[in-house]
This record gives structure tokens, sequence and C-alpha cells, in this order.
């Protein structure tokens, strides 16, 4: 497994913070982030987070917790499917962290993990539905507190030992491992995403897809229903007292309630990332796309502390008039021509949103970006803003312009239908049961991927399920309006050749054959060449990028050849032509990958992206000066 190499800087993360935990005594707070590291602050003085020490694992970091009965003692969990357990010095100066014990025998990435009361035993749920124990001063296996059919997203300890657990299948389920009679469980009607026990236990949070927030009883009787967001509701925090709770949701708001469900506060920040919420005392913490947290007064909502620098993670691509354009979670773009002599020269970062710009799409001498706001943006080349729409309600992670409709995909499955000037809704089509996470022009109409498994295809309402892969579907590629590819975390490639069925109606898929990834998501695809036997591209978030030739001989399983290596997840594709794809991974690297006339693939050109970015902005300086 290849280990994370992003050089955070001395002052905070190099990518968004994906989990926040105070220490109980609210002197020290541990931030998770994407670029593979935990750091330690002190917050003793709220206003002014000073990072003390950083922990590393080799992927992506989701979740950390201190240990209720030794204030020493933090687990942290990974995507590398570790948890690691560390003794953290009180002062780093006089003494270094101490790795205490690995649980390693996780089949998936640990999505979340929380103590039991004894300070000993630490409960992990993962991406394979299953949330097991273990004894962490020995580090051994436990045995099994719950399984879910999909994703485990969270998992919450009561004071008594309860033990809930929340999934994607929508299950809620509360388990005791010391009283094996102690259990119930109920089905809510969306995917559960974060749950939470109140400090007494007599009350469980859990957040759902829907936006909304319910308050359960130990036995799982509905106690309150909150409305929260038109998005999902994603995590929940109690204050000390039981008096309020905090909930993330993914319209980028903190929400605060009082204990009956009355709102008190709605806080927007663009540059937050409210996946991850804690309460310790009268603060609160909350996630960024930023380089540190956000730190609020709980009871006034007023911000004590925020990050000090932006990540500039490119999300997604699109080509202008010869640019490639590359949306960062800066929420900038930076444009830029692959084929320059002097690529720095021309550079340009065009500030488009407050928020992480997550989808691209260009035609006719303007692009649009999609945002984590859920608000499409019109620029011309310049990045002018021309248009941009009302909230769509959820994040936008995929734009697709069609000959005479914009269509946004939503992280709530919508298909919106979008004037292309105007920018105002036209209709909604029929939507998938998951994030609409890839679009592409296909015929008249319109191919989508979403993390309900399918790949469709049609217009913004006649749909086809072209295929259903085994897990969600990351990314789908057209070449020539008869190749379809798409991109899965089933760890698969799919490619076939499609047509548009007898009589117009619908798409039909003429042959098709599945490729072997990487033993990790595949995050993109690519197809070059010719589409009656394309060569097949993708990347993956093992950091590698692979090729496939579809016209070798041979049935049988085929995996791909490897051709280049980034040091983080690869991110996002964009055609540059038939026989050229530019590719990104988080590490800020984007190569141009060429296909030769023997249907080998090379690495042309490569770029730094933190360096372009760096240079376009100090010339602005120096014009602006």
């Amino acid at each position: 497994m290849r280990t994370i190499d992003l050089r955070p800087g001395p002052d905070g993360h190099a990518a968004p913070v994906t989990d926040v935990a105070f220490r109980p005594d609210g002197s020290r707070l541990a931030t998770a982030s994407y670029d593979g590291t935990v750091l330690l602050w002190d917050v003793r003085d709220p206003a002014a987070p000073a990072p003390l020490t950083r922990l590393h694992h080799r992927r992506l970091v989701n979740a950390v917790r201190w240990n209720p009965v030794r204030p020493d003692v933090l687990a942290t969990a990974s995507a590398d499917k570790t948890v690691a357990v560390w003794r953290v010095p009180e002062n780093p100066d006089d003494d270094r962290p101490e790795l205490l014990t690995v649980l390693a025998r996780h089949l998936d990435d640990v999505n979340a993990v929380a103590w039991m009361p004894d300070g000993e035993r630490l409960i992990c749920v993962s991406e394979d539905g299953r949330a097991t124990l273990w004894n962490t001063r020995t580090g051994a296996f436990a045995g099994e507190a719950g399984a879910h059919a999909a994703h485990c997203m969270m998992v919450s300890v009561g004071p008594g030992g309860l033990i809930a657990t929340v999934g994607e299948d929508g299950l809620v389920a509360v388990t005791d491992p010391d009283r094996p009679g102690r259990s119930a469980e109920r089905r809510c009607p969306a995917s559960v995403e974060g749950c939470a026990w109140s400090h007494s236990g007599t009350t469980l949070a859990i957040t759902r897809d829907d936006g909304v927030a319910e308050l359960l009883a130990p036995d799982l009787t509905v106690i309150r229903a909150v409305t929260v967001a038109r998005t999902a509701a994603r995590a929940v925090a109690w204050a000390e007292d039981d008096s309020m709770f905090a909930v993330g949701a993914y319209d980028g708001c903190l929400h605060v309630f009082d204990a009956d469900g009355r709102r008190l506060h709605q806080v927007r920040d663009a540059r937050m990332w409210p996946r991850s919420v804690a309460v310790a005392g009268d603060r609160v913490a909350v996630g960024s796309f930023w380089n540190g947290p956000h730190v609020l007064d709980l009871t006034t909502a007023a911000p004590l502390a925020e990050p000090s620098a932006p990540t500039h993670g490119p999300n997604a691509m699109a080509v202008l008039d010869g640019e490639l354009l590359v949306g960062c979670d800066s929420g900038t773009v930076v444009a830029f021509d692959p084929d320059a002599d002097d690529t720095a020269t021309g550079a340009r970062v065009m500030p488009v949103s407050d928020s992480p710009v997550l989808s691209l799409t260009a035609a006719d001498g303007q692009f649009y970006a999609g945002t984590y706001a859920g608000i499409v943006h019109r620029c011309n080349a310049g990045g002018e803003l021309l248009a941009v729409t009302d909230p769509l309600g959820a994040p936008v992670p995929s734009l697709c312009r069609t000959r005479d409709l914009l269509v946004a995909g939503t992280y709530n499955g919508a298909l919106v239908g979008l004037d292309p000037a105007a920018l105002t809704e036209t209709g909604r089509g029929e939507p998938h049961d998951g994030s609409v996470k890839s679009l592409v022009p296909l015929g008249d109409g319109f191919a989508s991927a979403a993390t309900d498994r399918t790949v469709a295809a049609g217009g913004l309402y006649d749909r086809t399920v072209l295929w259903e892969h085994g897990n969600l579907v990351n990314a789908v590629a057209v070449l020539g309006g008869r190749a379809v590819a798409t991109a899965s975390r089933d760890h698969t490639v799919r490619v076939g050749r499609v047509r548009a069925a007898d009589g117009g109606e619908g798409w039909e898929v003429v042959r098709g054959a599945t490729l072997l990834g990487p033993d990790e998501s595949v995050k993109c695809v690519a197809l070059l060449g010719d589409p009656e036997s394309p060569v097949v591209l993708a990347g993956s978030y093992d950091f590698g990028l692979y090729r496939w030739r579809t016209d070798e001989e041979g049935a049988g399983l085929r995996s791909g050849r490897l051709v280049d290596e980034f040091r983080q997840g690869v991110s996002c594709m964009a055609p540059l032509d038939e026989r050229r794809v530019a590719v990104a991974g988080w590490d800020g690297q984007i190569l141009v990958v060429e296909l030769d006339p023997d249907g080998e693939v090379r690495v042309s050109r490569r770029f730094d992206l933190d360096a372009l970015a760096r240079e376009a902005c100090r010339r602005t300086w120096a014009v602006a000066g």
C-alpha cells in the first residue's frame, strides 16, 4: 500500500479536515485529514489554536477519538484499513507520541471508532458494514458488535456501554456486548450518516440523508424528529449538559438546536465541511475544507477561531478554448494552456466561489462551476461571473452541457435541468437513488453515474440503465458517442459499446467487458483512440494510473497496466482530444497522457497545480502593486 505524501506545512493540514474531537477536558483538539495525518492542537485559548504534533497514517484519516479514562490516549481510524492507538504526551517538546497498538485486521476503510466506558475496548465500524470490538491493551479482536447491509457510517457508545451503529442501509442498531439480550433495531427511510448518545445516555441523536435529525430513546422509539436541512444531515454532537445539540449538514451549515428541537443558530461559512462536529464546554469545533478547524461559541455561535489558509485539491477539470480549467477545494478555478512552452507564465487563478468547486463543464466560450454550497456559476473565459443559480438544495458533484440544456447532478440524486444562459431551473428529471457523481454528453442527452451503483443514459426524463456495478459508481466517460466506460468502488472498470435502441427509444449495450482494477476504489476513467476498440485509462485511490487495451485478444480477467503514480489518490480526468487526456491527483500533480500510434499511452507533460497557482497569484499581486 502506497503512503500519502502531501507534505503538510507546520501550521495546518494540506487537505480538508475530515473529523474533529476534543479531549474530555477540552484543552486539546485532534483533527483528521485527507492528507493522511492527525494534527493535535492546544486549544486552551480557543481563539488561537496552536498545532502541537502530528500523527501519520498511510491513507486519509476518517476519525479520531480520545480515550475517556486515559486523557493521553487517542484512537485514529483510516482508509488504510487500520486503527492506531497512540499515547500522546502533554508536552510534545519533552516526549514524542508513542504508537501503542495497531488494530489492522479490517477488510475495508474504517469510518469511525468509539471507546467503551472502560477505556480498554474500542468499537470500529467500516465500509464493509461490520462493527467490531477490540481490546486495545492486547490488540486482540474481541468479537462482532453488529453488521449492516451497506457502509457502516458512525458509532457512538453511551455511558452505560450501549453501542449504537448507523449505516447507509438506513439501519440504526443498539447492542450491549456485556448484556447480549439488550438490543434494538430500527429501519429509517433514508441512509443514516451520524449518531451520538447524550451524556446522560437517555437519548440517541441520529442524522439522516434526507436532512432529518431524530432523537430516540434507548429502545429506539422516536422522541422527536427535527428537519435540519434540505440536504443530508451528516454529524451530531451534544452539549455537555444535554441542553443543546449541534448538527453539521451538507448545506454547508452548522445547526444548533435545544433539546426540545427548537433551532437556536444556523451558521453558514463556505469554508466549513460539517461532516464532523465536536463539543467541549461552551465550544463547538467543525471540520473544514481549509487547513484547520473552525471553533465557535456554542451558545452564541460566534466564531472563535478559523483556519488560516485554503487547500487546492483538484476536484474537476474541463477544457475551454485550449485552456485546461481545474476546479479546487479553495473555490478557485486555475486555468492554463497545457501545450504552452512556458505554462506558468500564462496560468491564471479565477476566484469563482467561497465554496469548493466540485464540478466543471465548458461550452460556447464560457464555463460552469458546481459547488459544495449547491450553487452553479456561469463565467466567461476570464472568470467574470455572468449568472448564478438559486441554491439547488445539495452539493453539485457533476455538471453536463447538452445541446440546449445544462444538467446538474446533486448529492441528493437529483438531475436538475437549467437554462444554459440564465441558469434558471427548467425541470427535474428522473432521479438516482444516490449522489450523481458524474455526467457526460451522450447523443442528444447524457450518461450519468451514481452511488446507487447504476449507470444510465438518455434525456432528462426518459433514461435507460445501461449496467450496474457491485458498489457505487464514481465516473462515466464517453468516446465518439458509441463507447462508454465507468469506474467503480467495486475495484472494476466496465466498458461497452452502446447504440440507440430500435425505434429510437432508449439505449442498449451491444458489447461489454469488465476490467479488473487495483484492490481499491477506481475514481475516474477516460477513453482514448478508436470508439470501436478504445484504450481505457483509469485512476485509483491507490494512487495509480492504469490502462487497458480493448483490442487485445483473449477473454477472461484482465488487469490494467500501471502507467504512472501519484502521491495521493487520482482525482479526475478531462479529455483534451481523442488521443490525449489530462489527469489530476489530489497531490496537485496534473499529467497529460497521450496515446501513441502503437496503442500505448505515455505521460508527455507534468504540471504542479500549487506552483502554477502561486505563480499566477504572484503576477497578479505584482500588477496590483
